[in-house]
């Protein structure tokens, strides 16, 4: 399987019944700002706080009975872990999530308030892969990877088709970019609906992995920083980083010391909360307000899970 067009519309119409067609809102307050028209895709708004279960969704209803029978498996410390357990929830089959010790207690709370069962691991990738596979071997189960899965690309990929279909005319589409998972399915669909339309890649400037992969054109993988903006941190995936080098413009980053700040004045002005990586692309923005000037720019809201306690 690749992501196309094809797979992106096939997933619109298997999960559409079963997320939210979320918002797009403009601030004339943020424009004045920066200068530039600002279109929001509100995915914060999304079930599960989040842009994940639409790939989530997508992926559960791909499986056949048999294997939804057995059930579904991650390692996720924060959206993913989430957005699987609702997506396993809806469709009545049983999930599992195997969560690093160091996550943070409200997305574990999260992930079993939705009845998925937790196995803990410690935090290091070794310990995460052993015991996603020990969970998998001992209960069949099919694992969901949080982004290196055509699945849940295409999944994601659908934040664009409505994107594009409120706002047709953008010039411009900034996503944050982690595992590559979001920026992939987007891409993929904004490649084939409206190919004029750039899209721009953006993570924290202590997390630049793709930026460095994307200029080197080889994986270049994260060394987990330690940046507020933990949604971010991932190393880019062998699926989705071929993606990015055929149908991403750009990849930008932005200063640290402006991604909570931003995420402050976000969630004043747009009135709903909004986690530390959705910040990432409009604090990017207003560093290089000069490469926007007089653009349409679609931003992408990733997700509003954010606890600051």
């Amino acid at each position: 399987m690749q992501v196309t067009i094809n797979t992106i519309r096939d997933a619109h119409s298997r999960i559409k019944t079963h997320v939210h067609k979320t918002p797009v809102k403009s601030s004339t307050e943020i424009n004045e700002n920066a200068g530039v028209e600002l279109y929001f895709k509100c995915e914060n708004l999304q079930r599960s706080g989040s842009f994940k279960i639409r790939g989530a969704v997508n992926a559960v209803f791909s499986l056949g009975e048999k294997e939804a029978n057995n059930g579904v498996v991650t390692v996720s410390s924060g959206n993913h872990g989430t957005a699987l357990s609702l997506a396993a929830k809806i469709r009545g089959i049983n999930a599992t999530v195997v969560l690093p010790k160091n996550a943070l207690p409200y997305k574990r709370n999260l992930i079993e308030n939705l009845g998925a069962k937790i196995v803990e691991c410690e935090a290091q990738v070794d310990s995460r892969e052993e015991t996603l596979l020990k969970v998998q071997k001992a209960t069949g189960a099919t694992v969901i990877h949080p982004y290196n899965d055509y699945r849940i690309i295409s999944g994601q990929g659908t934040v664009a088709l409505e994107l594009l279909e409120e706002v047709p005319d953008l010039d411009m589409v900034l996503v944050p970019v982690g595992g590559g998972g979001l920026i992939s399915g987007i891409a993929v669909a904004v490649s084939e609906i409206a190919p004029i339309i750039n899209v721009v890649g953006v993570e924290p400037a202590l997390a630049d992995d793709a930026r460095q992969s994307f200029e080197e054109r080889k994986l270049i993988p994260s060394n987990y920083p330690d940046t507020v903006a933990d949604g971010l941190r991932t190393s880019l995936g062998t699926k989705t980083f071929p993606i990015i080098l055929k149908h991403v413009k750009d990849i930008i980053t932005a200063p640290e010391h402006k991604i909570l700040p931003m995420m402050n004045m976000m969630s004043k002005t747009l009135k709903d909360n909004i986690e530390p990586s959705s910040a990432v692309p409009l604090a990017a923005l207003m560093e290089t307000k000069q490469m926007f000037k007089d653009k349409k720019v679609g931003i992408i809201i990733s997700g509003g899970n954010f606890s600051s306690s």
